[in-house]
């Protein structure tokens, strides 16, 4: 295995050589330093193993194995109708559309933004020039220190760009939806996105990831959101990927004085899906809120690792993550809380739910704090069981059967999170998922 990870090492220094040499003549100079720095991270760093103590429960060998070749650009008439049934694809609202990674104009759609309001993929910004992109991107996710957000640096080329200017309060969600498509070939994308929102501005943005297929496929992507003075940030991620794929992502939110950036987190798919979230409140009254929901079945691994950096003091922040095991599935929370020493006045709660399906399924969960500060209040805590029996006999002494009666409890156990999700129409969304994701394995077996 050693071998194979070394070769497929390798094979990214080579597709970066040939990146470097095409874009040599088009890619400003900051950009070209930033992807090089990138580049050298990763060749450090290498992948990650488990005696890394953020990677103990999450062996990244079978993906590190693969030699993914860059991702290819698919499109015509049979894919557009496929994506355009996809029920994620439905959402009335403005959206850009990437096919395995790369940017489709055909699909996307634009009308009626704001004035002032900039919303295209990132290569056509990147051509554009000037603007903030300099000042942001690449500023927030450390590469340095973190394998594959070095990777996705290096390889940084396309993704989503919002810009909202100052006082401007979007009337429906921005989606950046991401669509995996192959002919067998195992490929890897890596998407960049970047969300800037002004002072005291409004927006909610949601990026989904599905499949049309069940092909080997990599995404690697980082996502970066500054929220600016008193500005409110909403964003969603829903990842549906295919079970056969690798989704390794990165989010970063940056929260300002007076500013607030909720997160929620819905992860379907993969066979390995790992997020790591970091919200950093970095002005005093910033507001962060992370809310997440993991459901497994078969042989697949979640890994959750969450951030919440108090730089400042008189901020708050409120994190709850659900998570429902099927089969011999595995997931992992690590959530931490960090209070840093002129932090003072704090106020931060952690909770982390599990309910396990299977006597095979896995959780291994770790909520933390790290308080450098005296005068603050934090709580944080887990659980893990299975669904109360007492509660299957009430709902059976009113003639409801067994199976319904389960799935019923953990339905309920899943809309709370789900509920959280303000656009109606992909909360509706969200729930049909996770019934077609129970009944395809997740959900009531016989005790």
């Amino acid at each position: 295995m050693a071998l194979a990870v070394k070769k497929s090492e390798d094979l990214y220094l080579k597709n970066f050589r040939e990146l470097e040499k095409s874009q040599a003549l088009n890619a400003p100079e900051w950009l070209a330093e930033l992807r090089s720095e990138g580049m050298e991270a990763f060749a450090e760093l290498g992948f990650p193993t488990t005696h890394l103590e953020d990677w103990k429960y999450t062996n990244v060998a079978p993906l590190a194995g693969i030699n993914f070749q860059p991702a290819r650009y698919e499109f015509n008439a049979k894919i557009a109708k496929q994506i355009e049934s996809l029920p994620f694809a439905g959402l009335q609202l403005n959206r850009l559309v990437f096919v395995n990674g790369h940017y489709c104009k055909e699909l996307s759609s634009l009308a009626g933004l704001a004035e002032g309001v900039k919303v295209s993929s990132l290569s056509e910004a990147l051509k554009a020039g000037g603007g903030p992109l300099g000042a942001h991107l690449a500023r927030y996710a450390d590469f340095k220190g973190h394998a594959f957000v070095a990777l996705n640096t290096a390889f940084m080329e396309e993704g989503g760009f919002i810009e909202i200017p100052k006082g401007v309060v979007l009337e429906k969600p921005i989606q950046l939806l991401f669509v995996s498509t192959g002919d067998g070939e195992a490929w890897v994308a890596h998407p960049r996105n970047l969300v800037l929102a002004g002072r005291e501005s409004q927006a909610a943005v949601i990026e989904t990831y599905a499949s049309l297929d069940g092909n080997v496929y990599f995404n690697n992507a980082v996502t970066e959101i500054v929220a600016e003075e008193g500005a409110r940030v909403d964003y969603v991620k829903v990842q549906r990927e295919s079970e056969a794929a690798f989704h390794v992502a990165t989010v970063l939110a940056y929260a300002a004085r007076n500013a607030g950036v909720e997160t929620n987190s819905l992860q379907f798919g993969a066979r390995l899906g790992r997020e790591e979230l970091i919200t950093v409140l970095d002005g005093e009254g910033a507001e962060g809120f992370l809310y997440g929901l993991y459901v497994t079945d078969g042989r697949q691994l979640i890994d959750n690792h969450t951030t919440i950096d108090h730089a400042r003091p008189h901020c708050s922040s409120r994190e709850f993550y659900k998570g429902i095991l099927d089969g011999q599935s595995t997931g992992v929370f690590n959530g931490k809380i960090l209070v840093r020493k002129d932090a003072q006045k704090t106020d931060s709660k952690q909770s982390d739910k599990n309910l396990l399906l299977s006597e095979s399924a896995t959780i291994n969960t770790k909520p933390q704090l790290e308080i450098f500060a005296d005068d603050v209040k934090c709580t944080h805590g887990a659980t893990v069981g299975q669904i109360d029996p007492e509660a299957i006999f009430y709902l059976r002494s009113r003639g409801i059967g067994r199976e319904e009666a389960r799935s019923l409890l953990t339905v309920a156990f899943a809309n709370e999170i789900i509920d959280r999700v303000k656009f109606q129409p992909l909360q509706e969304q969200l729930k049909a998922t996770l019934a077609a994701k129970m009944a395809a394995g997740t959900g009531p077996q016989e005790a």
